[in-house]
């Protein structure tokens, strides 16, 4: 059989693309997905549940060999002062990162948008894609010009009355502070704190598997999803891509196909296209792969949102203690810089009233600080091998570009004062800053041993003020002091550049642009320069990574493909 589209990937874009391309029955959809499926009625309880970090930790829906660099990487004996590697979250399963994330359904600003048509993506201005946010989602909350009532991803609050005391508190702080308070973070573009607009229902997760991929559009005859099949070259004809090789649940097949789409998220999408030939010659040629096409964007000017957090002990008061939800993030804070030249809104702050599914994580609370609107663009993805068994080599370069480093020093800064006020000092105590190092990703691994140690020492915490300190200095924090970071700004530099994590928003490394631009990789429609019948549509054809976690910005961007691939462009 030939099928009319072959989406590689089953995450956010290829779940939207999938239930799109086939809802015409003229088409044949072919969904190849390198992860287990996620059919309703059988979802796994760890995606379904409202509370992220189950899903996220959990090794079965991860490429669990992936690993990157987010530090900066000096050009000077490169090899000697490399930075270690990390774990990165990517997504294995049917819904990707969807089905794992933290179901915060954020947009971006409208200066995002109007940048990426600016950049050269024609027709991708706010006033292009506010109607396809809408086409999204369906708001349980707000009506109106802002929101979608007919989506197939529910989006909805927690309003302040369900906050716990310590979410309380750090809303009462930002009020203090002089920012706005805004019950729809999703209407107009301002800053100030709003309750979290989260793709969730009923206290369950809707990822975009669950709700593009309902039992509905699974009954489709023209539709079919292929779990547990990862997809190892793509096959050319000449300069057309003709279609696949993969594994499917072990044995090697071949899928034809009028056009290839790649959804694989920006590791892995320009993983593929170096894999066949198309990207940098140089980089190609050393690994002695014939170039196909010199597209030199390939896997360039990777991007992710830096993030390091101001954290604290939380007095028992203040703590979760209600069983109406499992969320853990009920608020957040936008604001601006006022960095000269960079546009209002940069700044996203999310407090969290607990850091993890054990014990002692239920005693942490942070104020998650993120450089939204990011200029570092030094990062790339490049092949290790030709072994397409290989994970690629990520390097983020986080903090690469002084004006990200400046704002993240100002957000500990300015988090960090705010833990020392009497609102905040009345919930918490012990602040410190914190970093989602190896220790942290280890003791959040959920098993046995985890939860007897954590079950110990959260007893521990809860003793005396004096055996807290000395346990907190001791067990929990990783070398730095708050008191250390506001008075000194090179430890706080040191701090920044160590424990600055991306926040699993990959992005850029197929960049859309205009057919002059030599770093574009692809075409306002996701079409790859320079070859035929081969797409991409996910995270990595973004010009610039959105002021909002990207998951949404994917589904907007799915389905505005969508109708382009439609209607034949």
């Amino acid at each position: 059989m030939t099928y009319d589209f072959i989406i590689v990937g089953g995450g956010s874009a290829g779940s939207v693309l999938a239930n799109r391309l086939s809802a015409r029955s003229s088409n044949k959809v072919l969904v190849c997905e390198a992860g287990q499926d996620t059919p309703h009625g059988k979802v796994p309880p760890q995606i379904l549940d409202s509370y992220p970090g189950t899903a996220y930790l959990d090794p079965r829906f991860h490429w669990t060999e992936l690993k990157v660099t987010t530090e900066v990487i000096s050009h000077n004996n490169p090899q000697e002062n490399r930075p270690p590697l990390r774990k990165y979250e990517q997504a294995r399963v049917l819904g990707g990162g969807s089905s794992i994330n933290g179901q915060l359904a954020n947009r971006g600003a409208p200066t995002d948008y109007d940048n990426w048509a600016a950049r050269g993506a024609t027709g991708w201005n706010w006033n292009n894609v506010l109607p396809y946010f809408k086409k999204v989602e369906r708001d349980m909350d707000f009506e109106g010009p802002w929101h979608g009532n007919a989506g197939r991803i529910p989006v909805r609050r927690i309003f302040p009355d369900l906050w716990p005391e310590h979410a309380k508190a750090a809303a009462e702080t930002f009020k203090q502070a002089g920012y706005q308070y805004h019950a729809d973070q999703n209407a107009a573009f301002e800053d100030g704190y709003f309750p979290i607009t989260i793709s969730n229902a009923y206290e369950r997760r809707v990822s975009a598997a669950i709700g593009y991929l309902d039992p509905g559009t699974r009954m489709r005859e023209n539709l079919t999803i292929s779990t547990d099949t990862q997809v190892s070259e793509l096959l050319f004809d000449g300069n057309r891509c003709v279609g696949v090789k993969a594994l499917v649940q072990g044995k090697p097949q071949e899928f034809r196909g009028n056009e290839v789409i790649l959804c694989s998220g920006a590791i892995h999408s320009p993983a593929h296209l170096l894999r066949a030939g198309i990207g940098p010659a140089g980089h190609l040629r050393d690994l002695g792969i014939e170039v196909r096409a010199h597209v030199p964007g390939v896997g360039q000017r990777l991007q992710d949102h830096p993030a390091v957090a101001v954290a604290a002990f939380i007095k028992p008061h203040a703590r979760i203690i209600h069983d109406y939800t499992r969320r853990h993030i009920y608020l957040a804070l936008r604001y601006s810089s006022k960095l000269d030249g960079i546009p209002q809104g940069d700044m996203f702050t999310v407090v969290t009233n607990k850091t993890s599914w054990h014990a002692v994580g239920e005693q942490i609370g942070s104020f998650i600080v993120t450089v939204y609107k990011t200029y570092s663009e030094t990062g790339e993805v490049k092949l290790a091998a030709r072994d397409w068994r290989a994970e690629p080599v990520v390097e983020f370069n986080l903090l690469s570009d002084r004006r990200d480093l400046e704002r993240m020093m100002d957000g500990v800064r300015r988090f960090g004062a705010m833990h020392l006020t009497p609102t905040m000092q009345a919930v918490t105590d012990n602040p410190f800053p914190a970093s989602y190092s190896d220790k942290v990703r280890q003791v959040g691994l959920i098993n046995t041993k985890n939860k007897l140690i954590t079950d110990a020492l959260a007893k521990l915490l809860d003793g005396p003020a004096a055996l807290r300190g000395y346990l907190m200095r001791k067990l929990i924090m990783e070398g730095f002091t708050l008191e250390g970071l506001l008075t000194d700004d090179e430890q706080l530099e040191a701090f920044c550049r160590k424990a600055a994590v991306g926040v699993w928003h990959a992005s850029c490394t197929c960049r859309m642009g205009s057919q002059d631009d030599p770093m574009a990789v692809t075409d306002p429609a996701g079409r790859v320069r320079a070859v035929d019948g081969l797409r991409v549509v996910d995270a990595s054809i973004f010009p610039a990574v959105p002021c909002a976690n990207t998951n949404f910005p994917v589904l907007m961007t799915a389905e505005k493909c969508a109708d382009a691939i439609l209607a034949g462009n």
